[in-house]
């Protein structure tokens, strides 16, 4: 093959292809990338032909190849891949930006999405941005919703691009939410709305949501929470402040605090970005946010409530790349997970996962419907809402102000031939019926409820108004769970706790013995807070032939759990004090999280 590689000479010769050709965009976007070299003169039909053949050998990309030949530089390559994009290409070195146009991005958004501001249209709102990956479209699609202007991408070189990084957004230059709320405080625009209460028009509004200061401020504070791996951003107003604050392993830390008069600015832009009616403030509105954040997909869901001082908007940020679907990994015990597993391949019944909001409910039934779905399994789920898009899993979406809620979307999913149903939450007696009635024609269902533990989980359905042979009938486990925090372990100390401490969790000096307690000093990989990351504590009851009768008698939730007990089921505290002993969270977390066991 060395003896085809043409000389220098030859490639740039009179009887190579004619060079320097401009053809328009739109007539090259979507062709073959040996076609687009051809019409713009960097290569001739034979030489694609020579480089098509070595390709069939070892199947490396055309473009690769053509350079490996050289029969085209790398700029030629980058010209053509930006062509096949629809995009124009632009020399980054030649180029004299103003600090204005540098200054629409900042630091953590050039470095993040690996993209360089060089122009802006202020008529057409419309940023140009270099950037060296031809395929990164979910960049500008991002940088779009942030930037709140029209993006217009072009390719360049990647030394040129790093060197503009570099040079225009320097790593150490970073600015921090403190420098980004002092700015905030002398801008004069922003401070004439100070006080304007509800006197504030539609344009206005507008305008104050499309203010460079406040589209900063709330970039940085989203890049901020999704690299801390918070779980939501919160802003409240407040009559004399407008705090923002940080849910991270559901703790809330507040950030420094803007000044008050930004809140409707900030509540504005978040409306702008989700698509809501940023005029209606009287009524609740929800929406979402889609970013893609170093490689990972970031969904944003916004809340939006009005309150006597504004408006409070909650961000639940559900990142995909930060949840681990799989069973082996949410902190089940090995004995649980193995009764769990037996459980969750029954071929029918229904298998209940109880506890408080965000503790972990739905990551469980995830990571279990996760392992079931195979090609073989039909999986239907109806959610409110569907947080995360799973491959193999049919997923809907409850509308209960349309008119679809569980019930319906149940009764619909029966038709569909399902083997497995996931229902998002069991919310009245409707919902159960029918989760009883699917269970008992064959189906597999898990569903959640809001209740403390295990066995007040059938008080709970009795309330609701299902009659005790049906569960008796249908129910095959029901799992209760907690999430506590796991002991940074970069910062992992030893300690004896005080009697006072024990006592807390019922213990004694005695039962304790010589174990070792752990706790976490603070440190920066942990934010100071000695945690880092969460664990689920699990109560799993399997329903058995006596426990079975009990329900039919009516039986107390003291006499359930007393039976529960007796037949291996682990408590929540147990559970707790078990990963206590082990290093793995703390004294403080489980006292917190989980009950005194007051019936044995």
């Amino acid at each position: 093959m060395s003896d085809s590689k043409p000389t220098k000479s030859k490639a740039s010769g009179s009887d190579s292809a004619k060079p320097g050709k401009k053809l328009p965009v739109e007539q090259l976007r979507g062709r073959q990338l040996g076609r687009i070299l051809i019409k713009l003169g960097k290569l001739r039909r034979t030489q694609v032909e020579e480089a098509l053949e070595i390709q069939k050998e070892n199947r490396g990309p055309i473009g690769s190849i053509l350079v490996e030949l050289g029969y085209i530089s790398d700029d030629d390559l980058n010209q053509a891949l930006a062509a096949q994009s629809g995009m124009d290409s632009i020399d980054l070195s030649k180029l004299e930006i103003s600090p204005e146009v540098v200054d629409k991005m900042t630091v953590q958004m050039a470095t993040t999405y690996r993209a360089v501001a060089f122009d802006y249209d202020a008529n057409r709102n419309e940023l140009k941005l270099a950037m060296d990956n031809p395929d990164n479209f979910v960049a500008t699609d991002d940088l779009k919703t942030l930037l709140g202007c029209n993006i217009k991408p072009f390719l360049c070189a990647a030394d040129d691009l790093q060197k503009a990084l570099d040079r225009f957004y320097p790593e150490g230059a970073q600015e921090s939410i403190t420098t980004l709320i002092g700015d905030l405080s002398d801008d004069d625009e922003l401070a004439k709305f100070s006080d304007r209460g509800d006197s504030i028009d539609l344009a206005e509004l507008k305008e104050l949501s499309d203010l460079s200061p406040v589209k900063k401020l709330l970039n940085l504070v989203l890049l901020q929470a999704i690299k801390d791996k918070a779980s939501d951003v919160h802003f409240e107003p407040f009559e004399d402040e407008f705090k923002m604050r940080y849910r991270i392993d559901g703790v809330l830390y507040e950030m420094v605090p803007p000044p008050r008069y930004i809140a409707l600015a900030i509540a504005s832009r978040i409306k702008v970005m989700a698509n809501l009616d940023i005029a209606e403030r009287r009524l609740p509105q929800d929406g979402r946010i889609e970013l893609f954040v170093k490689g990972a997909q970031i969904d944003l869901r916004v809340a939006v409530l009005p309150t006597m001082f504004g408006e409070s908007i909650v961000l639940r940020i559900l990142d995909r790349s930060n949840v681990s679907l799989s069973l082996d990994k949410i902190g089940m015990r090995d004995d649980d997970l193995v009764k769990f597993r037996q459980i969750m391949r029954k071929p029918n019944g229904i298998i209940i996962n109880t506890g408080p909001t965000g503790s972990g409910k739905t990551t469980t039934l995830y990571s279990a419907l996760n392992e079931l779905n195979t090609p073989d399994i039909k999986i239907l789920t109806a959610e409110d809402p569907v947080e995360y898009d799973i491959d193999g899993l049919v997923q809907t979406q409850v509308r209960p102000d349309v008119g679809l809620t569980f019930g319906k979307a149940l009764r619909s999913f029966l038709r569909q031939d399902p083997d497995v149903i996931l229902v998002g939450e069991v919310r009245d007696l409707e919902t159960a019926q029918i989760s009883v009635q699917a269970a008992l024609t064959g189906h597999l269902v898990f569903s959640t409820l809001h209740t403390n533990d295990a066995p007040s989980t059938i008080a709970r359905l009795l309330d609701l108004g299902l009659e005790a042979f049906l569960m008796t009938a249908t129910i095959e486990a029901i799992v209760a769970q907690r999430l506590v925090r796991r002991i940074c372990t970069s910062c992992k100390a030893d300690y004896h706790p005080t009697e006072q401490q024990l006592m807390e969790l019922e213990l004694n000096p005695e039962e304790v013995g010589d174990r070792v307690f752990c706790y976490g000093k603070g440190c920066d990989y942990c934010n100071n807070t000695g945690y880092r990351g969460r664990l689920g504590l699990y109560e799993i009851m399997v329903m058995t032939d006596r426990l079975r009768e009990l329900i039919m008698d009516n039986g107390s939730t003291a006499v359930l759990r007393r039976e529960a007990l007796k037949s291996g089921m682990r408590t929540l505290r147990q559970s707790g004090l078990l990963a206590i002993y082990e290093g793995i969270t703390s004294l403080d977390e489980v006292v917190k999280e989980t009950i005194l066991e007051t019936e044995h």
